[in-house]
Formats: structure tokens, C-alpha cells, sequence
């Protein structure tokens, strides 16, 4: 199947940016970032720069291949990272559009690699339990309700992609801010820090993510299906502390 695409080069946040056209013939059972592999390995063979772009894992995990394809962070499908995307799921969008997240808080390091140092700052703000643990412990000594446990593995399934503020109109770091007070906070061992919606809250703000108008973008286009409930849960720890 050959494709045509138009992906983002820049290369520095200083310098202007502009989509550049290529081609590429490549089986419906590629995955898309094989494909950019693919892709590569052309330009480096014709003595050209090879595309930059973010991976590690490559199994939904990291969170690091933070495209935006054809407008949409990570790809078409919902509950998706970009590395879990194949051309075969765009058999019939043949023409692409490759850029990286946009928002003032991630400059462009460069081409598709943004820099996602202020998540980091937002967990050092407070994205932590600070009592002593000591060793490992029974992990049924601490007897938890099986709603409060499911309720907090589910926000601790939140990978720090950043697609939420990608998709977000106002580039708000909320959704991802929420999963991770609704991870911590709910548990008996994060109770203890009743500032910590208001801390990591304070450190969005610092670092230029926008607020939350209940677009609900972030929701439709996060890879682990976080919900907006986690912002509702947040906010109630957050009056509570006040």
C-alpha cells in the first residue's frame, strides 16, 4: 500500500517548523512505527536526514510515541497507543498528517519529540506517598474495600502520554493531574497528604498547562480509557483540604 505523508520537521523549538511530503510503500501488517522505521531507513539511504521520533517500548506501555495522526493524538482508535496502531487500520485514509503533541508546556525538541519535563515536575510536586514504607510488607495487611482498590488501579493505569492536553482546546494537564491524586489519594497509605490535589494543581498552573473546561476531550482520546470521573474525585479532595 503506498502512502503519502505529510510529517512535521523542525529542528529546535527555536527554529520554525513545516510539514514536509514523502512517500512510502509498505505492507497493511506494518505497524506505524515500523513504518516510520521504514521511512527512515529511505532517507538515510539517499543521504538525507532521518525523521525524529519518540518510542521505547513499543507495547502500549511507556506512553512515549506521542503522535498525532490525522488530528488525533495516538491514531484513530480509541484505547490505543500510536505503537499498537497498523496501516491496515488506515487503508482508507491513505494521505496522512504527522505532527507532534502541541501545547506551550511541551516544546518541540525536535520534528515529532516534544519535551514532556513538566509532567515530571508535576509528580515531584507531590505525585508521591511520603511515608516511610519500609520493606515489603503482606499486601493484605492493609485491609482495602475492593471498590476503593479497583477505583485506584484503575487512575494508576494512566501511562503520563500527555494525549489528554494534546486533545485538550486549552492544553489542560488536568485529566492526567486527576488520575494521579485519584491513584495516591484514595489509598490509606496517601491519605495522609491532604495538600496534594492542591499541589499538583498549583504545578500544572506553573508550568502553562490551561484549565479544565469539561470539554472532555481528554477522555475520548486517552490510550487507557481514564475517566473524567477521576477530575470529580480530585476536586471533592481538593474543597475537603480547604
Amino acid at each position: 500500500m503506498i502512502y503519502k505523508l505529510h510529517i512535521w520537521r523542525q529542528k529546535n523549538d527555536q527554529s520554525a517548523g513545516q510539514f514536509e511530503l514523502y512517500e512510502i510503500d509498505v505492507s497493511e501488517d506494518t505497524s506505524f512505527l515500523e513504518m516510520l522505521d521504514a521511512l527512515n531507513e529511505q532517507l538515510i539511504e539517499n543521504d538525507q536526514e532521518a525523521i525524529a521520533f519518540d518510542f521505547d517500548c513499543r507495547e502500549g506501555i511507556c506512553g512515549s510515541c506521542n503522535l498525532v495522526i490525522n488530528g488525533t493524538p495516538h491514531g484513530k482508535h480509541r484505547g490505543t497507543t500510536t505503537c499498537q496502531q497498523y496501516m491496515r487500520d488506515y487503508a482508507d485514509e491513505q494521505e496522512l498528517w504527522i505532527e507532534p503533541w502541541r501545547a506551550t508546556a511541551f516544546p518541540i525538541i525536535k520534528d515529532l519529540i516534544v519535551d514532556r519535563t513538566a509532567f515530571e515536575k508535576i509528580i515531584q510536586a507531590g505525585g508521591y506517598i511520603e511515608i516511610r514504607t519500609g520493606s515489603a510488607i503482606e499486601a493484605n495487611t492493609i485491609a482495602i474495600e475492593k471498590e476503593v482498590s479497583d477505583e485506584a488501579f484503575d487512575s494508576a493505569t494512566c501511562i503520563g502520554c500527555a494525549a489528554c492536553v494534546a486533545a485538550c482546546p486549552n492544553a489542560s494537564a488536568t485529566l492526567f493531574v486527576a488520575a494521579k491524586v485519584s491513584h495516591l489519594s484514595t489509598l490509606p497509605q496517601g491519605q495522609m497528604d491532604k495538600k496534594r490535589a492542591e499541589k499538583l494543581l498549583a504545578e500544572m498552573d506553573e508550568q502553562g498547562f490551561g484549565g479544565c473546561s469539561n470539554y472532555r476531550e481528554c477522555e475520548r482520546v486517552c490510550p487507557k480509557e481514564i475517566s473524567v470521573s477521576t477530575i470529580t474525585t480530585m476536586n471533592k479532595l481538593l474543597y475537603q483540604s480547604q
